[in-house]
C-alpha cells in the first residue's frame, strides 16, 4: 500500500450469519446505527453497489435522513454466491470496498450508518432484509452494476418493487 493510498481494510464485523453448513452468508458493520428493532428508530434501507446511480440514491436517503429526527441509514450491499472459502476470506472485504464512498458520504454529514454485506439474490436479499420489523422504506438506484437491465429501469430496481411491502423511492 502507498503512503497516499487510504487504508481501506473491513474492521471487525459486529454480527456475522451462517448458513446451516456453516458457510458465512451475512456481515454487519455498525457505523452508529444502533442494531434494528421494531418501533426503535426511523430506518431506511438504502440498497448500494458501488455504481454511480448507488451513489445518488445514497445522497438522496442522506437528505432525507438529515430531516427525520432519529433516522437511521442501513445500506445493505449483495454480493454474488461464493465458496465457503471465499466468504471467509472475501465477504466481508467486498462489501467494505463497495461502500467506501457511501461510507464516507454518510460520515461527511454527520450520519450514522450501518452496513449489511449479504450473499445472495440483490432483489431478494434487499427484499428479504427490508421485511425485518423497523424498516420504513428502500430508497435504490434506478441501474446498477449488473448487466442486465430493463429499458427504463434497472432489473434489481423494478423486482424489489415488486417484492416489498414497502414504500421504494426508486433515484435517477
Amino acid at each position: 500500500m502507498s503512503p497516499t493510498q487510504p487504508n481501506n481494510l473491513a474492521p471487525a464485523p459486529c454480527r456475522l450469519d451462517r448458513d446451516e453448513d456453516g458457510r458465512l452468508v451475512a456481515v454487519e458493520f455498525d457505523g452508529g446505527c444502533p442494531a434494528l428493532e421494531a418501533g426503535a428508530a426511523d430506518a431506511w434501507l438504502v440498497a448500494m453497489d458501488g455504481s454511480e446511480n448507488s451513489l445518488r440514491a445514497v445522497s438522496e436517503a442522506a437528505r432525507m435522513a438529515a430531516r427525520i429526527t432519529g433516522c437511521c441509514l442501513h445500506l445493505i450491499n449483495v454480493q454474488p454466491w461464493c465458496s465457503k472459502e471465499a466468504a471467509e476470506n472475501e465477504l466481508a472485504q467486498r462489501g467494505w470496498t463497495a461502500s467506501g464512498e457511501a461510507r464516507a458520504r454518510l460520515e461527511a454529514e454527520g450520519l450514522g450508518w450501518r452496513l449489511h454485506v449479504v450473499m445472495g439474490d440483490p432483489a431478494e436479499q434487499i427484499a428479504r432484509l427490508a421485511g425485518q420489523p423497523g424498516f420504513h422504506g428502500i430508497v435504490i438506484g434506478s441501474r446498477g452494476l449488473g448487466v442486465a437491465h430493463n429499458l427504463l429501469l434497472g432489473s434489481v430496481a423494478s423486482r424489489v418493487l415488486h417484492l416489498s411491502t414497502l414504500p421504494v423511492l426508486v433515484v435517477r
